[in-house]
């Protein structure tokens, strides 16, 4: 269990990332809404290695702690991954469902 709280937490963010995306570009393909969603994502990680005054305090809110992050993790990386490609993966099984019945 100690695994799962460590990690469920940036797994299911990026699956809002991606479900975002999704929702606002039904219209586009499932590898666009992939991309964006890891671009979005890795930005967003890759963003908190700038440490400046003016986003450390928009950091240190609630909101913009959930949003931006803290300090940059490695590992933040694989887990927005495998959040990405299980919310895709759960996309493809919902659309193949929908349109077998």
């Amino acid at each position: 269990m100690p695994f799962i709280a460590l990690n469920a937490g940036d797994v299911l963010w990026a699956m809002m990332v991606y479900f975002g995306f999704r929702f606002l570009l039904t219209h586009k393909n499932t590898l666009t809404v992939i991309l964006l969603s890891f671009l979005f994502s890795f930005g967003i990680e890759f963003s908190q290695l700038y440490q400046e005054d003016w986003i450390n305090q928009i950091r240190g809110t609630s909101l913009g702690a959930l949003i931006f992050g803290k300090g940059f993790l490695t590992e933040d990386l694989i887990r927005y991954s495998v959040g990405i490609i299980f919310a895709a993966v759960l996309d493809k099984m919902a659309i193949m469902f929908i349109y077998r019945s």
